[in-house]
């Protein structure tokens, strides 16, 4: 797996870095809001693609190709876990809150590490969407990190930037979830850093709601870091939808609308910076196996989105497995024992 990442980083082609550093308060709009990524054909699109010599232009600042060219050049670390208090305690398995660091950022987070010596396979969670100002730390996944603690694996739950005690990052909404891949992207290198009881050849993402939507963006962003990718009633693979979901239409959100429309323009208007965050733009550089759970009665993420994540993964050679549940809702109450079970046996098939 990891041989595999390398040989595709020697290949790729290694753009422009970003250079972002003001708060959201005062700082001027991120540049040259026009400015396309590096690929905006929705159907085969790619973040490595060298087959032609002509200079090309540098990604937008805000977009999945300046994460990858930052990945690819080194740029995107984590480092520095620490563990904190002590939380809970099983007999089965311990959690503590976390601190690590990524893009530059103090996070924070909260571990289940489970009881005796390891190595133990690993999971990084990436929680729903929960205002940030409500949002405790380790909030959202709370049982999916007891369920993996309980069965041996090591669970990092990450408290992205700008929730809990996580340092907030420089674009804040402007970022476009961008920064929340990265602190995803930075926990997984932070736990290969560590010297706790973790087995680094043995790593798996799983993201529920706007979370399933940042594993999409770290799957395409840094193919082969992790050996698999799991979903949960997760937001569609498009930008758009998610925008015209929940950020447009909410009034307590029309100054961000406003915000992001006036920086980057209607997605009609400009499609090249909504395909540049959209993860669906480049599913053909994803490499990892994909297992994605949604139910038929979500009201929140309507399963007609997992349902075109799929075929697009699909039609890019992905190998996604869909499971469907009959009647449940958002946030898997009566099935959730089914899933996880369904979760933990693709692991183990793909943690190998």
């Amino acid at each position: 797996m990891r041989g595999r990442w390398r040989r595709a980083a020697a290949t790729a082609a290694v753009l422009a870095l970003l250079v972002a550093g003001c708060s959201e308060a005062d700082a001027p709009e991120p540049p040259d809001a026009q400015t396309p990524p590096a690929s905006t054909d929705s159907s085969a699109g790619s973040l490595t693609d060298s087959s032609t010599t002509a200079p090309t232009s540098a990604p937008h600042p805000v977009s999945l190709p300046a994460l990858r060219a930052r990945h690819e050049s080194g740029d995107l670390t984590g480092s520095r876990l620490r563990l904190g208090r002590e939380v809970l305690r099983t007999p089965r398995h311990t959690q503590y809150d976390v601190t690590y660091r990524a893009g530059g950022l103090r996070l924070t987070g909260r571990i289940a590490v489970p009881e005796g010596p390891g190595p133990f396979p690993v999971v990084v969670l990436a929680h729903g969407y929960i205002d940030p100002d409500r949002y405790a730390g380790g909030q959202g996944l709370t049982r999916e990190r007891a369920w993996f603690g309980e069965r041996g694996y090591v669970a990092l739950h990450v408290d992205y930037r700008g929730h809990a005690g996580s340092a907030d990052g420089p674009l804040g909404e402007l970022d476009m979830r961008m920064g929340y891949t990265e602190d995803v992207i930075g926990a997984v290198q932070a736990l290969r850093a560590w010297d706790g009881p973790v087995d680094d050849e043995r790593i798996g993402l799983v993201g529920r709601s706007m979370g399933g939507g940042v594993v999409y963006n770290a799957l395409v962003v840094a193919p082969g870091l992790v050996d698999a990718g799991v979903v949960f009633a997760p937001v569609s693979s498009r930008a758009e939808d998610n925008f015209e979901q929940w950020i447009r239409p909410d009034p307590a959100r029309s100054g961000v609308a406003r915000r992001i429309l006036r920086t980057y323009g209607e997605p009609a208007a400009n499609p090249a910076f909504w395909d540049g965050i959209s993860a669906r733009t480049y599913f053909v550089d994803l490499t990892e196996p994909v297992l994605v759970h949604h139910g038929t009665a979500d009201d929140t993420c309507p399963i007609a989105w997992s349902r075109a994540t799929v075929r697009a993964m699909r039609r890019a050679g992905v190998d996604v497995t869909f499971e469907v549940y009959q009647g449940e809702g958002h946030a898997f109450g009566p099935q959730f024992e089914d899933a996880m079970q369904r979760t933990e046996t693709f692991l183990r098939t793909h943690l190998r």
